[in-house]
C-alpha cells in the first residue's frame, strides 16, 4: 500500500474505534489511564533513552533552546505525566452527563447529554508530552485519537505510542483507539486534514507556521492557537512586592511555552521608580529587554524595540517593555498586539481590576497572578489537549468537557406537537 493508503486505513480504524469508545465504561477508560501511568514508570529508562536520541539530534542541528526544552523528557516530567494520568482518571466522566434539564409547559422534560466528538487528529511539533496528554483526555472523553508528531520527536513519540497501545490492550479498548503515525512525511498531514467523514476535529500544537498550514489546508474543523503573546500590566496601584515574583515567574520559569510573558506594560507613574528594579531582576536572570523610548530613557541598557517586537512570541529569554499612560492605554496595546491568549494585571485597585477583566478579550485574564497559570492542570481540568484562542467551540485550555459536544434528550409521556 502507498503511504496515503496506510494513513487512510489508520483513520478508518480510528473511526470504528470511536464508536466502541463512545460506549466504553468509565471503569474501562480509567483502567487504561492507570495502566498507562504504571507503564510510563516501568519503562522510564527506555523512554528516556529514546528521548535522548531526539535531543541529541536537535542539538546537532542547532535547534533553539526553547525547542529543546519542549522536546526534553526527564524523570520529573515522566512522573508528572504519570500523575496527570491518575488525576484525569479520578475526574468525573463527562460522557453521558445530562445537564440543563427543564420541564416544558406540555410536560416534556428536555435536557442535553454530553457525547464524544468522534475522531480527533493531533498535529504537533517537538512536544512528546502531547502523546500522553492527548491520549489521556481523548480516551477519558470517549474519543479516538490519531497523533502525528514532527520528525524532531519521532523516537520519543514512537515509544510513548507503544506505551499507549499497551495500556489500551490491557483495558480491553480497541487497538486503534489511540494511534501514533510513525511516518513523518508531511504529505500524510494533508491526508489527515482532508479526511472528511473520518476525522471530526483537528488540533494543531506547534509554531505559528504549522498552525497556519493546518488552518489553510484543512477540510475538517480545526481548533486554532496561533501563538501566545502574553502581557503583564503593572498598574499605578500595584503592590510591587507582589509584582516582582509574578513577572519573574511569568517570563523566566519556562520561557519556551505559550503562556510565558512576552511583553511587560508599566503604568507611567510606576515606571520611574519600579522599572530600574524589575529590569535589573530580569537582566540578572539572562533576560534581554527591548524597550520603548520612555523605557530606554529610564533603563538605557535596554535595546530599542521595533514594531515587530510588540507582535513577537519570543519563546525565549527576551521581553518587550512599554510604558503606558494608564489601564486604557494598556488595554488598547493588548487589543492591537495580543493573541487572545493570556493577560495579567497587577493592581490593588478593585475598579481597575474589574475593568481589565471585563474589557480584555483573551482566553484567560489574571489579577495579581502569573500568566503561567493558563494551563489545564493549573486550572483544575487535569491535563489539557491545547489552548484554544478561537471561540468555537472552546476558548482557553481544553480539558475533558471541551472534547465533548451535546445532544438534546427529550423525555415524554405521549405528547404530540400541536
Amino acid at each position: 500500500m502507498t503511504r496515503q493508503e496506510i494513513m487512510m486505513t489508520m483513520l478508518r480504524a480510528a473511526h470504528e474505534a470511536a464508536a466502541a469508545l463512545a460506549n466504553a465504561s468509565t471503569e474501562q477508560k480509567n483502567r487504561a489511564l492507570t495502566s498507562l501511568a504504571a507503564t510510563l514508570r516501568q519503562r522510564k529508562s527506555e523512554i528516556l533513552a529514546e528521548n535522548a536520541k531526539d535531543v541529541a539530534r536537535a542539538r546537532a542541528a542547532g535547534r533553539s533552546a526553547a525547542l529543546i526544552d519542549r522536546l526534553t523528557l526527564n524523570e520529573a516530567r515522566i512522573e508528572g505525566a504519570a500523575k496527570d494520568l491518575e488525576h484525569v482518571a479520578a475526574l468525573p466522566d463527562p460522557v453521558g452527563e445530562v445537564f440543563d434539564l427543564t420541564i416544558r409547559p406540555n410536560g416534556l422534560r428536555v435536557g442535553r447529554m454530553r457525547i464524544p466528538l468522534g475522531v480527533i487528529g493531533i498535529v504537533f511539533e517537538a512536544r512528546p508530552n502531547v502523546v500522553i496528554d492527548a491520549a489521556a483526555l481523548c480516551l477519558k472523553s470517549g474519543n479516538a485519537v490519531v497523533l502525528r508528531g514532527g520528525s524532531e520527536a519521532s523516537y520519543s513519540n514512537n515509544v510513548l505510542g507503544d506505551a499507549v497501545a499497551d495500556a489500551c490492550a490491557q483495558a480491553g479498548l480497541p487497538a486503534a483507539a489511540a494511534q501514533v503515525v510513525r511516518d513523518t512525511d508531511r504529505e500524510l498531514v494533508l491526508t489527515l486534514l482532508q479526511a472528511r467523514g473520518l476525522v471530526d476535529l483537528v488540533i494543531p500544537r506547534g509554531g505559528e507556521e504549522l498552525i497556519r498550514f493546518v488552518d489553510e489546508q484543512a477540510r475538517v474543523p480545526v481548533i486554532l492557537h496561533y501563538k501566545g503573546v502574553c502581557h503583564v500590566y503593572v498598574d499605578r496601584d500595584a503592590d510591587l512586592a507582589k509584582a516582582t515574583p509574578i513577572i519573574i515567574n511569568a517570563k523566566v520559569q519556562r520561557p519556551g511555552v505559550c503562556n510565558a510573558m512576552e511583553t511587560m506594560l508599566i503604568d507611567a507613574p510606576t515606571a520611574e521608580r519600579y522599572l530600574p528594579e524589575i529590569a535589573r531582576e530580569l537582566q540578572e536572570r539572562g533576560v534581554e529587554l527591548r524597550g520603548c523610548p520612555v523605557s530606554r530613557r529610564i533603563v538605557p541598557s535596554m535595546k530599542e524595540a521595533t514594531e515587530d517586537d510588540w507582535y513577537a512570541e519570543y519563546l525565549d529569554l527576551i521581553c518587550a517593555v512599554r510604558v503606558v499612560n494608564g489601564v486604557d492605554e494598556a488595554m488598547a496595546h493588548i487589543a492591537k498586539y495580543g493573541s487572545s491568549h493570556t493577560e495579567a494585571i497587577i493592581t490593588e485597585n478593585y475598579t481597575t481590576a474589574s475593568r481589565f477583566i471585563q474589557q480584555v478579550n483573551s482566553s484567560c485574564v489574571a489579577v495579581n497572578a502569573s500568566t503561567r497559570f493558563n494551563d489545564g492542570g493549573e486550572l483544575g481540568l487535569g491535563a489539557e489537549i491545547g489552548i484554544s484562542t478561537t471561540k468555537l467551540h472552546a476558548y482557553g485550555p481544553m480539558g475533558l468537557r471541551e472534547l465533548t459536544t451535546s445532544k438534546f434528550v427529550v423525555l415524554g409521556s405521549g405528547q404530540v406537537r400541536q
